[in-house]
C-alpha cells in the first residue's frame, strides 16, 4: 500500500483513551465502623475497633485507582450480639443508630468525585430486633428476634447485579447526631448522611457506588 495512503489511514483511526490513575482522598465517618474497598481489594478499615465503646470516629486517607471505580462498603453499626441491642443488663439497654457519610475528591484538581447520597445502593444484611418493643427486654436473647444473612457471592464485583438492591436514604444530623470527628472536616454541601430506611434496627449494611 502507498505509504501516503497508510499514514492518512493511521491518523483517521480513532484513538483509545487510557484510563489514567487518579489519587483520592476520601474522607469516612461512621457511626459505627466501616471497611472500604475498590472492587475487591480492601483499601480502608475503620481503625477504631467496632467493640470499642462509642466508637465511631473520622478517617482520612488517599489511595490511587483507575476509572470507572467500583466502590463497596461494608457498614456496622455496634451491637452487642445478634439481638441487636448494646450495653445489654444495664440501665441503657437500647437499639443503637447507624449513619455513614462519605466524600472524595481528586487529590491534584480538588475536584468532588463521589460523595455519599441517594445515588448510593445500600443492601442490608442484619436486621434486629425485628419488634423494637424488646428493647427493654429483661431476656433478649429470647424476645429479639433478627433477620440475617450472607453477604451475596461476588458483591464486589463491578459486574455484579444490584438492581434489586435499594437506593440509600439521605439522613440530617439531627436525625444522626454524628459526633467524634464529624466535625474535622468540611463536607460539601451534596454529602449527606446516609443509611438504609431504619436507623435503628439495620446493623449491618453493603453499600455500592461505582465513579464513571
Amino acid at each position: 500500500m502507498n505509504k501516503k495512503i497508510t499514514t492518512l489511514l493511521l491518523s483517521l483511526m480513532p484513538l483509545t483513551a487510557v484510563a489514567e490513575p487518579i489519587t483520592i482522598q476520601a474522607d469516612i465517618w461512621a457511626d459505627n465502623w466501616f471497611a472500604f474497598y475498590i472492587g475487591e481489594k480492601l483499601i480502608k478499615e475503620d481503625s477504631v475497633s467496632i467493640n470499642t465503646e462509642r466508637s465511631f470516629n473520622k478517617e482520612t486517607f488517599t489511595f490511587t485507582a483507575e476509572r470507572p471505580i467500583q466502590i463497596n462498603m461494608v457498614v456496622k453499626d455496634f451491637k452487642e450480639n445478634d439481638t441487636g441491642l448494646e450495653y445489654i443488663g444495664t440501665g441503657r439497654q437500647q437499639m443503637g443508630d447507624g449513619g455513614l457519610i462519605v466524600q472524595m475528591l481528586d487529590q491534584q484538581t480538588n475536584e468532588i468525585l463521589a460523595v455519599s447520597s441517594d445515588q448510593w445502593l445500600c443492601k442490608v444484611i442484619h436486621q434486629a430486633p425485628l419488634d423494637k418493643s424488646c428493647e427493654k427486654s429483661s431476656s433478649p436473647d429470647t424476645d429479639c428476634q433478627s433477620d440475617i444473612s450472607a453477604e451475596p457471592a461476588n458483591w464486589k464485583s463491578a459486574s455484579f447485579d444490584d438492581s434489586d438492591w435499594p437506593a440509600a436514604i439521605e439522613y440530617s444530623e439531627s436525625a444522626v447526631s454524628p459526633k467524634f470527628g464529624y466535625d474535622e472536616v468540611n463536607w460539601v454541601s451534596s454529602a449527606k448522611l446516609i443509611w438504609s430506611s431504619d436507623l435503628e434496627t439495620d446493623n449491618t449494611l453493603l453499600c455500592r457506588l461505582t465513579i464513571q
